[in-house]
């Protein structure tokens, strides 16, 4: 084979391998959007008990702290958890429904302070994902 004859074979084997990368890539994308879109509705449907079951009982501060039931000041944990698209919302300045300005503001700022290993927590660190 001459040396000419071997450029031209690995230029093609080259060129082979890129087309075979871009099949790749494109299936990928394919793949990979319908994910996406999946993933960004089950974001806006995941839930976030305020507060999580383990301390259902406590009240909450303005501040987003839980303390004692019936402390004044604070506020009664809600009835049922909130919607991500709700504490969505709500992080944007609506109140979240059935609450007063008040206690929405001390059940978000309670969501604020979740921290990982906490119910609600990986719902609350996908709202934060910009792309949405």
């Amino acid at each position: 084979m001459s040396e000419r004859d071997q450029k031209d074979a690995e230029a093609g084997s080259t060129r082979r391998r890129a087309l075979m990368l871009g099949a790749v890539a494109a299936s990928a994308v394919v793949s990979i959007r319908p994910a996406l879109a999946q993933t960004a509705g089950s974001v806006l449907n995941c839930q976030i008990p305020v507060p999580d079951a383990g301390r259902a009982s406590n009240y909450i501060t303005a501040e987003g702290k839980l303390v004692p039931p019936n402390t004044p000041g604070a506020f009664p944990p809600s009835p049922r958890p909130f919607a991500g698209e709700q504490v969505k919302a709500a992080l944007r300045g609506r109140s979240l429904p059935g609450a007063d300005p008040q206690r929405s503001q001390a059940y978000t700022n309670y969501i604020r302070r979740l921290q990982i290993g906490q119910s609600g927590f990986t719902c609350y660190a996908s709202l934060q994902n910009p792309r949405r």
